[in-house]
């Protein structure tokens, strides 16, 4: 899909709280309304006020309208604003509304717009340079997370990182097995036991000469997840594909970082793994030895990513020096999205400051984050008879709080206000089309982060 300054064979207005009404189509410019009008060559969209979420969704409203069409080029005025985020959320839009995964289908998806002609004297090339940057990967990401666990394998997901890592002119380190278990990282390895496919702990670095800021994200990449010993029900096993996402975001955000040439060093590591059952399945009752020295108890096998994730926090902290701030992300607990909903992430830390930073960047890009705040009396839910900490709480309450305390404990004192947790669970994979979204991965967190980190 090409942007290109001139007239296309139809017209496309973005209607803002019924400015416009066609009173004989029935047609009020309402939120969420749409109006084709293919013998006029005409489409209206209806958003109730001017916003990133608002403008993505009409956007790709536009271009999903007109795949049941055979035109090839669509014509639209951008808004008249200098605001950097709308004008990347108006053209990312059309993209991520053109965005359709057929991997496995024998009729693949129409694309028949190639063309958005911008009726415009203004410039808009660089800016729709970045939003093509962002939008494509955010697609590129909801591939890689909608691509079938037998295929996307950890030593899979660890190739792509390297072929993102010489795209980009990035370091990249992968690290098998052999060196989780000879370097003290019990609690990732036993999570892979069971696996006929071997975990790879990933770690990807961008690094500008005269960098910012120095940022480490690090992200939950469990390509499959059964449930381990403490099996999942198979409903809920399904959609288990997803249980990469924090990992493959994480790899998303340092690609945008890389492309855009932004003055921040950037630390992506991924912790790939399969949580599966078998002989060899660690199992409940375990005591593991994470990398910080800390012994866990295992209560549940299906509670593995928190496990994942600490030792990953650990290497991060041991192998990068002086950083300003960690950030991990994962599709942690079903808590969460009991809590907050299918389309909000959950955003825990001890630094209200950068908490508030992260929600008010995904506010601008269109996302939503909402804080879930800890206090004193839930760490007495983690307290372990027989090991330092365990791995689920006591309490069948406030799981996604609770599951963040426990990756507080693998942050060192000093590095405490420093880090952020970001549960995507929800918004990550949704079972339906919403908003600018489709049927499936979203691709979430990636433009609320490369936002954050490029205006650190």
């Amino acid at each position: 899909m090409r942007f290109i300054k001139g007239k296309g064979e139809v017209k496309a207005e973005i209607v803002v709280n019924g400015s416009k009404k066609f009173e004989e189509y029935g047609f009020e410019g309402k939120d969420g309304e749409v109006l084709v009008l293919p013998d006029r060559k005409r489409i209206y969209v209806g958003i109730d006020e001017i916003n990133s979420e608002n403008l993505k969704i009409a956007t790709s409203k536009i271009i999903k309208l007109l795949k049941n069409y055979k035109f090839e080029s669509v014509e639209i005025t951008p808004p008249n604003t200098k605001d950097k985020d709308l004008l990347l959320s108006f053209f990312e839009g059309f993209l991520l509304g053109d965005y359709e995964f057929d991997k496995y289908k024998s009729k693949k998806a129409k694309h028949p717009i190639k063309t958005i002609a911008i009726n415009s004297k203004r410039d808009f090339d660089e800016i729709i340079k970045e939003a093509q940057i962002r939008a494509n990967t955010i697609n590129f990401v909801r591939n890689i997370i909608n691509s079938m666990p037998d295929e996307l394998t950890p030593a899979k997901l660890a190739s792509i990182a390297e072929e993102v890592a010489k795209e980009n002119r990035l370091e990249c380190k992968i690290f098998d097995e052999n060196y989780l278990l000879e370097n003290g990282y019990n609690a990732f390895y036993a999570v892979s036991k069971a696996s006929a496919h071997p975990p790879r702990l990933i770690h990807l670095i961008y690094k500008p000469k005269s960098p910012k800021k120095k940022i480490v994200l690090v992200g939950k990449g469990l390509t499959y997840d059964s449930g381990g010993l403490s099996l999942k029900p198979s409903d809920y096993m399904v959609t288990m594909k997803a249980d990469k996402s924090g990992a493959v975001t994480v790899l998303g955000v340092i690609k945008v970082i890389s492309e855009l040439g932004i003055d921040v060093e950037v630390h992506a590591i991924l912790g790939a793994t399969e949580n599966m059952i078998g002989g060899n399945a660690y199992k409940p009752d375990d005591v593991l030895k994470a990398k910080n020295g800390k012994t866990i108890e295992v209560r549940n096998t299906d509670a593995e990513g928190r496990l994942v994730l600490a030792d990953c926090l650990c290497y991060a902290q041991e192998n990068i020096k002086e950083f300003d701030y960690i950030f991990d992300l994962a599709t942690l607990t079903g808590a969460c999205v009991v809590g907050l909903g299918e389309y909000t992430a959950g955003v825990m830390g001890f630094n209200k400051e950068i908490i508030e930073k992260v929600i008010k960047t995904g506010k601008s890009r269109g996302e939503h984050f909402a804080y879930l705040p800890f206090n004193k009396y839930l760490p007495k839910l983690l307290k372990s008879n027989v090991a330092d900490i365990c791995n689920i709480a006591s309490s069948r309450y406030g799981g996604a709080l609770t599951a963040g305390l426990f990756l507080s404990e693998f942050i060192e004192e000093e590095n405490k206000n420093k880090w952020v947790h970001l549960d995507i669970a929800g918004p990550a994979f949704v079972e339906k089309e919403w908003g600018y979204n489709p049927y499936g991965a979203s691709g979430f967190g990636v433009d609320s982060l490369v936002s954050l980190l490029q205006n650190f």
